[in-house]
């Protein structure tokens, strides 16, 4: 289903109705992705990036999880799955190639350090890590580095917010961060 003019859901369309050669695959539209297309942030503007916005906010404002010396894990504001985490570091870097040995070695450790604390309190099977390089890649916003560590469960609803225009996050963002928080380990 995607939203037409009208906000009203309509099926997806079949490939035979575009123009040029048709093929096998149904078109998935899927318009509340424009947030992070059209968003300022995604021009790697340092004023409007809200990942060096993010140090400088309290904690729990902030949706921050731990705190390093050159990296910090905070909650993804838009998650695919509760507990969905980011590890940035904190200086304004748009590839993981232009990140210092200090600061990837950090992003490394912190990265570890979620896995393990998203196993003990959420009781996930798996992950999806990684990070999109770029715009054409698929990242959200583009000038600033950030790792994706999505936990991942047997059952769980995957990406049907792309198929129902649904979010299945049965915690709040803040009850989230709380309790990651409590069991982040004291020593990185």
């Amino acid at each position: 289903m995607h939203a037409d003019a009208n906000g009203t859901g309509s099926p997806p369309e079949a490939a035979d109705d575009f123009a040029g050669v048709p093929d096998a695959f149904q078109r998935l539209w899927t318009p509340h992705r424009m947030v992070y297309i059209d968003d300022e942030d995604r021009t790697g503007e340092r004023s409007g990036c809200p990942f060096c916005r993010a140090p400088g906010l309290d904690d729990a404002t902030g949706l921050i999880v731990a705190r390093g010396v050159h990296a910090y894990v905070l909650l993804n504001l838009y998650p695919y799955n509760s507990g969905h985490l980011l590890v940035c570091p904190y200086r304004h870097v748009a590839s993981y190639d232009e990140a210092t040995a200090e600061e990837a070695a950090e992003i490394a450790s912190l990265t570890q350090s979620a896995m393990r604390v998203l196993r003990e309190t959420s009781r996930c099977d798996g992950f999806n890590i990684g990070m999109n390089q770029g715009a054409v890649a698929g990242a959200g916003i583009a000038g600033h580095l950030h790792q994706h560590i999505v936990p991942r469960w047997a059952q769980d609803a995957n990406f049907f917010p792309i198929v129902a225009r649904t979010k299945a996050v049965p915690r709040l963002l803040g009850e989230v961060r709380d309790e990651l928080a409590a069991a982040w380990p004291t020593a990185e």
